[in-house]
């Protein structure tokens, strides 16, 4: 838990503080790499971890996975430039990749059937939880510490975690002895690092139609051609596509793609909905979060829970219903809207995205033995990513040409390219244009027009989020009626059938 905790955090903490960190570094041109570098190794890590973690045994990737992202916390924290925090931040990306599906893996290896229901439930709580908490924990130490310390709160977590996996974690020496796929490996490490940074330079470092950007996704597109083929021919392939041919691990995997897209989009623009319309601080725009991630732990307890009386389908229907309408809810709201209707909104929407938590991940492990859960584990880890990725990157793009269009039409003199201005303010800064002190600064006429063109941009946004909340319902309603199978001493009723059949 302690694993999962201190690598999903580390996602969201660092956003809320870029502005400071950029005017204590400089190299504002080189910002996006800061994020970029963690998310591009982490996400290429995690298959790759994974088939390791089978091969060779959970217990030392998870304590390399740990010792490297603490490396890498460490010296992010003593980082005296832009680029080299960037190079520390992959650092942590590589530890991150192998901590968080290693984790979700132990789980299913030592904690017996009829209690996995409810640990899992504990670790997507803390999941979702510190996936959340992270934007207004890093505002927090920001504003009333310092920045370096979003790195450094890392260490003790991380060496607790240490301690107790290296003394307290017994695992099973006997492993199968398979041969690393090198090529699968090497390939897709290089489609997602081409695919990684054509999104995050995309539109912003680069136009969308540069050649950079375009060499870059045809780049990517190569490298992931070859990586399927190649995983046809391997004998132990990083990713196997016999996993693929079970439903429930498919159609899990595939639902978590989808979670992810929608999740990320209200967990990155709510808060910058409160402080760029409703003229919250920083602080308070990362409380709005609470709600939401209240809801998503409620949820993910109770999905846990659920899933030990009925088929995983079932409960994840019900989710699908609620995340769905949450995100209706959400692309309703305006300028007028009461903050207690808001909050209302919030928790109907994570007790969609909770259950996702805790029960995919059961169910994309359920149909596997230990010799491949550590890659059916990854393989979801990773598929969510990717879909966090995507969307956020899908939908910031949407909000961002929307409110350039709105501003050009608003404001006199704005243009078509986004270049209007808001108070001296560039349409790249509006958020930070937006702030309370700075709100003071602008005219009313202007700011009003200002403030209803990020609301409706937003809501337009949120609009189009309910494609991927949506495509939960169709994916989850081909997860079959597959349910955790429980021990004869845990279910009881169990034992008539099995007797009789005996007979």
């Amino acid at each position: 838990m302690l694993g999962i905790f201190v690598a999903a955090i580390d996602n969201t903490i660092v956003g809320t503080s870029m502005a400071t960190i950029v005017s204590d570094l400089g190299g504002y041109d080189k910002i996006v790499w800061v994020t970029s570098a963690y998310l591009v190794t982490e996400m290429a890590g995690m298959p790759i971890f994974g088939k390791l973690s089978d091969m060779y045994g959970r217990k030392r990737f998870f304590v390399f996975g740990i010792t490297m992202f603490l490396l890498g916390s460490v010296l992010c924290g003593t980082a005296h430039g832009i680029v080299e925090l960037s190079i520390y931040r992959a650092i942590q990306g590589i530890g991150g990749g192998a901590l968080m599906p290693i984790a979700f893996t132990i789980l299913f290896d030592v904690v017996p059937v009829e209690k996995r229901g409810s640990m899992s439930g504990i670790f997507g709580a803390v999941f979702g939880t510190s996936s959340l908490i992270g934007p207004l924990l890093g505002a927090y130490i920001t504003d009333h510490i310092d920045w370096r310390w979003i790195f450094y709160i890392n260490v003790p977590i991380g060496l607790l975690a240490l301690a107790f996996i290296i003394f307290y974690y017994k695992e099973s020496r006997e492993h199968k002895k398979q041969r690393i796929d090198w090529w699968g490996a090497s390939t897709l490490v290089g489609a997602v690092v081409c695919l990684m940074f054509a999104l995050e330079f995309g539109g912003q470092e680069y136009a969308w139609d540069s050649a950079v950007i375009l060499a870059l996704f045809a780049g990517a597109a190569v490298l992931l051609g070859t990586f399927l083929y190649t995983e046809t021919k391997a004998s132990d392939p990083i990713i196997s596509y016999g996993m693929f041919r079970k439903r429930l691990f498919a159609s899990s995997t595939l639902a978590g793609l989808f979670y992810g897209a929608a999740f990320i989009t209200f967990a990155m623009y709510i808060p910058i909905f409160v402080q760029g319309v409703n003229g919250g601080s920083a602080t308070n725009s990362g409380l709005i979060l609470l709600p939401l991630t209240l809801g998503s732990v409620v949820s993910a307890q109770i999905g846990a829970v659920a899933v030990m009386k009925t088929s995983y389908r079932s409960v994840m229907i019900v989710s699908a219903l609620i995340l769905t309408l949450g995100a209706f809810l959400l692309s309703t709201i305006t300028p007028e809207t009461s903050q207690a209707l808001l909050v209302t909104y919030l928790i109907v929407t994570g007790v969609g995205v909770g259950f996702s938590f805790s029960v995919l991940g059961m169910a994309s492990m359920h149909s596997f033995d230990e010799r491949q859960r550590g890659s059916a584990s990854a393989t979801t880890s990773f598929v969510r990513s990717l879909g966090m990725t995507v969307g956020l990157t899908v939908f910031g793009i949407l909000q961002r040409n929307s409110i350039t269009s709105k501003m050009s039409e608003a404001l006199a003199g704005g243009s078509g390219d986004g270049s209007a201005t808001a108070g001296g303010e560039s349409l790249g800064n509006l958020r930070e244009s937006l702030t309370p002190e700075k709100r003071a600064q602008i005219p009313p006429d202007v700011l009003d027009k200002i403030i209803n063109a990020m609301s409706s941009s937003i809501t337009h946004m949120f609009k189009w989020a309910l494609v991927p909340a949506v495509l939960t319902i169709v994916v989850v309603l081909f997860m079959g009626k597959a349910k955790l199978e429980l021990p004869q001493a845990a279910n009881p009723k169990a034992a008539i059938p099995q007797a009789k059949a005996k007979e």
